[in-house]
This record gives C-alpha cells, sequence and structure tokens, in this order.
C-alpha cells in the first residue's frame, strides 16, 4: 500500500469567505487547501476513500492525489 497526499478545500466556504461571509458548519480555514494523508492501493481508490469523507455534494474539491511512498 502506498500513502497519499490528497489536496482538498471547500468551495462553498471559499465563496463565503471571499465575500466576507461565514459558513454555518465549518471554519473558515476549509477555504485553504488542506493536506490529508491516507493509505490506498491506488490513487483512485485514495479518491474514492476521501470523496466518501468529503463529499463533493457538501462543496468539497480535491484538487490533486500525490503519492507520497511506498509502505511495507
Amino acid at each position: 500500500m502506498k500513502t497519499y497526499e490528497i489536496a482538498i478545500y471547500n468551495e462553498e466556504v471559499r465563496k463565503l469567505v471571499a465575500d466576507g461571509r461565514r459558513h454555518r458548519h465549518l471554519f473558515d480555514a476549509w477555504a485553504e487547501t488542506h493536506y490529508i494523508e491516507i493509505k490506498a492501493d491506488s490513487p483512485q481508490e485514495a479518491r474514492a476513500k476521501v470523496a466518501r469523507r468529503y463529499p463533493a455534494e457538501n462543496g468539497y474539491v480535491i484538487e490533486e492525489v500525490i503519492a507520497e511512498k511506498f509502505d511495507d
């Protein structure tokens, strides 16, 4: 398995922060890119795992999937 780093942000929060407003449930920090590490067998599996936790219908946007290293 590899460890992948996922770059993700929330588009709804980003738009609200740009307008000087706040999201009802999420911190303003979600306007910026967050990096999440996840173990998976492929970039597609890593993306799918993160998408389940941070669904697009809730405004989350996966910018990039980066393979970090091989694990034993």
